[in-house]
């Protein structure tokens, strides 16, 4: 049995090029690598200011260990 040959209107039409559905993932892929190459650059160019806080704040410490402890509270 010979397997039927496929038109050439329809090889053109089933391109992998054609589908709408992998140009939006391409550009929902590219769109989230420019947001995380843009978090990254906001994110060196400020600073992280320390938190003024006497306790740990959601568990991270207000201090590094090679600073100076805060005052204990009353």
């Amino acid at each position: 049995m010979a397997t039927p040959a496929i038109s050439p209107s329809r090889a053109t039409s089933a391109a992998w090029y054609r589908q709408p559905v992998l140009w939006l993932g391409v550009a929902f892929f590219l769109a989230s690598l420019a947001g995380c190459v843009w978090m990254i650059v906001l994110g060196a160019r400020h600073a992280d200011e320390p938190v003024d806080a006497p306790h740990a704040v959601f568990g991270v410490p207000s201090s590094s260990h090679s600073s100076h402890k805060p005052p204990p509270s009353p």
